[in-house]
């Protein structure tokens, strides 16, 4: 997996990154530019169960994984060659933290034209956290339950929604998860909202 990705990349060269969820809003690492991008081949999807980020192994998130089929819009950055060696660490320390992804050097075409290999991380089918297709409604109480190290689930879920907004993507399943949970909380009463999160 990794051989194949640094016999991909020269060192010598700047590293393209693929975005599609939280590296989108929040990529923590240093970059030259970056362009809104296509892939064809794989579609974005809350389909991996996490247990660490944004839930716990015994009440799960759910965050989002390039799954198998379709297309994706995000963004793609570059990294300058100087940087590409802290950039992939970094990378992999964020993001195979269970192994739940695969790294992967993948086609992007730009939305301006042009196009080049990126790095990207592509859910494992074959893991025990990859959640598949789930109904909408088990996919929003799994997001409106989950805390994890890195904060609540709900928020993950909006921030993505709307950096989405801001590049003018728009994502019928991130959408509709997000119009459920809002309704969900406007049905909470400030007392019930109140109880369960101090304790």
């Amino acid at each position: 997996m990794r051989s194949g990705l640094l016999a991909t990349h020269s060192r010598d060269e700047d590293l393209w990154v693929f975005a599609y969820g939280s590296l989108m809003w929040r990529p923590g690492f240093d970059f030259v530019e970056s362009a809104l991008a296509w892939v064809h081949g794989y579609h974005r999807s809350l389909c991996i169960f996490s247990h660490v980020h944004r839930g716990t192994p015994e009440r799960p998130g759910l965050v989002l994984g390039l799954d198998r089929g379709g297309s994706c819009q995000g963004v793609a950055f570059r990294v300058a060659a100087r940087d590409r060696d802290s950039t992939i660490h970094y990378l992999r320390e964020r993001e195979l933290v269970t192994s739940v992804y695969l790294e992967k050097t993948i086609g992007v075409r730009f939305a301006e034209g042009g196009c080049v290999n990126a790095l990207a991380y592509v859910v494992d089918r074959s893991h025990h956290q990859y959640a598949g297709r789930l109904p909408v409604d088990e996919m929003t109480r799994l997001v409106a339950e989950g805390v994890g190290l890195n904060g609540d689930n709900p928020a993950y879920v909006r921030n993505t929604y709307e950096h989405l907004l801001q590049l003018d993507i728009h994502d019928p399943e991130l959408e509709e998860v997000v119009r459920r949970l809002d309704r969900s909380s406007c049905r909470m009463s400030p007392a019930a909202g109140q109880a369960g999160q101090d304790v």
